[in-house]
């Protein structure tokens, strides 16, 4: 299989207050791409609050073929009890279609690599959907090793909000 040219320079960098229209954009797009775009109830006002403002709880870099934006990686920090240390935990990663095969994917994963040893990370970790063959043999290119073993939990609404209120 022959991969595309790269049409211009690719190039990665941290997300400002005035891309919070483009990561909105980014995150629906994977979502359609995941077939969750009934999931998505972010806002600009979300965003802008939890990515940028004193609340501050995740991180975005960009990555732009030339001066088009073709990528996002959204992360945030947690922390390994068994290594004492922090990680780096991958949300969300996505790469324009017509612009996969290029390389792009793997060069936002090295960027958080790079970030994640030099903040002394012991870690970085993300999930990937069961069905999603391309993503799960893209990340085993790489180096990655499937959890198979670990079961991810997840509480939202209701069932949060019980949990909550009930001890």
């Amino acid at each position: 299989m022959t991969r595309p040219e790269n049409k211009q320079p690719f190039n990665i960098r941290k997300a400002e207050k005035k891309d919070v229209p483009l990561i909105l954009d980014f995150i629906k797009k994977l979502a359609e791409y995941e077939h969750l775009s009934h999931e998505v109830v972010a806002t600009e006002a979300d965003l802008e609050t939890y990515l940028f403002g004193e609340k501050k709880v995740a991180e975005v870099i960009l990555g732009y073929e030339g001066k088009l934006p073709v990528g996002f990686a959204l992360f945030f920090h947690n922390f390994s009890t068994f290594l004492g240390k922090p990680g780096i935990y991958l949300e969300d990663l996505f790469v324009l279609e017509s612009f996969r095969g290029r390389g792009y994917g793997k060069r936002l994963l090295a960027s958080l690599a790079s970030l994640a040893l030099e903040r002394d990370c012991g870690r970085l970790e993300w999930a990937v959907l069961d069905w999603n063959e391309p993503s799960i043999e893209f990340y085993k290119s790489i180096g990655a090793r499937m959890m198979d073993e670990w079961i991810v939990n997840r509480m939202t609404g209701e069932s949060l909000v019980k949990l909550a209120n009930r001890y």
